[in-house]
């Protein structure tokens, strides 16, 4: 029960059209903002999935959403399709990040997964890599591929929907946990939550033959209940990723094998790319920094791999 009388805290396990299903003590309530809680200039979403909120709940089971508690993360991106930038709340408060990637059919673009690091250590939580379909592919070569992330101190979970290799695994990573299952399209994430839970029910699509590019059928944003504790969203299957209010400067600080080398640098504003006495550029020169993650550096910092906020179509 809240402190406020007759009002309730809650969960927001569900955002849909306007709506958003708000999960307390005293049962789920159908809720809609406070028109307080709508003025102002608005430069991302008020309230979303994993939010904290306030409620004044009804007889009938709808609810008014009082107050948005503070968050203290969350996992977004910029929303395309509109003039301004705007960003889109994909989960608030998570506790981790689990960034799925396929071993094949397609093809992981680690590149992608170095910004899901990213904004893992920009926002303060925790990130787990999954290399999925890891029956498609020899044990060898899939360690070829993330041995990489297991050398940076990243847990990285080998599993299988198909086999149920690793799924035992990553079961206990999500325990307890808010989860944002994350990752692009066809890589098998909604079929990863049915053998964690089958009775989540979640429709999988297969890749397209033509494209080799899956097309996710997540319509909702949502949080799921597991019967072991916590909570996951499965998040839409994204194509790219952006970084939401990231200066290039500081992004050498979320590369964790970079950051503590960034001080013994002989320029406090080297960009570690020709700079004399630069510790970075040394680094790599011996084999310390992998150079596929100092490249990945280089395009996130400036610019050489373009890539737009979108994904294969936009939540209701």
């Amino acid at each position: 029960m809240s402190l406020l009388a007759g009002t309730l805290d809650g969960l927001v396990i569900r955002a849909q059209s306007g709506f958003l299903t708000v999960r307390t003590d005293a049962g789920d309530y159908t809720c809609r903002l406070r028109g307080r809680l709508k003025q102002g200039e608005q430069e991302g979403d008020r309230v979303a999935v994993g939010d904290r909120v306030t409620i004044t709940p009804e007889e009938d089971g709808s609810g008014v959403i009082e107050q948005v508690h503070e968050r203290t993360a969350e996992f977004s991106r910029m929303r395309s399709g509109i003039k301004r930038e705007f960003r889109q709340i994909l989960l608030a408060n998570p506790d981790q990040i689990v960034a799925v990637f396929a071993c094949a059919e397609p093809s992981p673009s680690l590149r992608m997964l170095d910004r899901f690091l990213v904004i893992a250590e920009k926002q303060a939580v925790e990130a787990v890599v999954v290399a999925n379909k890891a029956d498609l592919v020899t044990p060898e070569h899939a360690r070829e591929i993330f041995e990489i992330y297991t050398q940076l101190g990243y847990p990285v979970v080998y599993t299988s929907a198909h086999t149920g290799q690793g799924v035992a695994q990553l079961r206990e990573h999500l325990k307890g946990k808010l989860s944002a299952l994350t990752g692009p399209s066809g890589v098998g994430k909604s079929s990863l939550l049915n053998a964690i839970q089958p009775d989540l029910g979640l429709q999988v699509r297969t890749v397209s033959e033509t494209t080799s590019k899956g097309r996710h059928t997540t319509r909702v944003r949502e949080l799921f209940p597991l019967d072991v504790g916590g909570y996951v969203a499965d998040t839409p299957g994204i194509r790219s990723l952006a970084l939401w209010d990231t200066e290039p400067e500081e992004l050498d600080a979320y590369f964790i094998e970079m950051r503590d080398l960034v001080s013994d640098c002989q320029f406090s504003d080297c960009t570690h790319t020709h700079e004399p006495g630069c510790a970075v550029l040394a680094a790599v020169d011996a084999g310390e920094v992998a150079r596929e993650r100092y490249n990945s550096y280089l395009r996130l910092r400036f610019g050489d791999d373009s890539e737009e906020f979108m994904d294969e179509g936009e939540f209701d």
